[in-house]
């Protein structure tokens, strides 16, 4: 059984607000907000705590580190910024995409992961 403490709540909070997957870095400088002695170790315990009970889930990209989502979301993909290297969900899936597999290949999962810049690196605005 894990503590409820104040920085769990904190570093909790700060997933769950998101709506984009955080690296412990920025669940850290968003959580010190909150818990100013935060620490970036109990971060990394605490979101192994969360994702073993289920709370959060990890997102893995190629080349760079794990980052953590709220669990419970819907099948989606994501977008990773070359320029300021923060990564945002994209809603749905463009599905169907078994079609692209050889015969007799069986498919199981799959991952979508665009790159390019963000709104704010572009300069375009919304």
């Amino acid at each position: 059984m894990q503590r409820d403490t104040s920085q769990r709540r904190a570093i909790l909070q700060v997933v769950q607000d998101a709506r984009r997957p955080l690296s412990p870095q920025e669940i850290l400088d968003k959580a010190q907000a909150n818990v100013p002695k935060l620490g970036i170790a109990t971060v990394y315990r605490c979101m192994k705590m969360l994702e073993e009970s289920g709370e959060v889930v990890p997102v893995d990209l190629p080349g760079e580190g794990r980052r953590y989502e709220r669990a419970g979301l819907k099948h989606h993909h994501h977008f990773s910024c070359r320029e300021c290297g923060r990564v945002f969900d994209l809603e749905g899936c463009p599905g169907n995409i078994d079609r692209l597999l050889p015969p007799a290949f069986k498919l199981e999962h799959h991952e979508i992961l665009l790159y390019g810049l963000c709104d704010r690196c572009s300069g375009l605005k919304k």
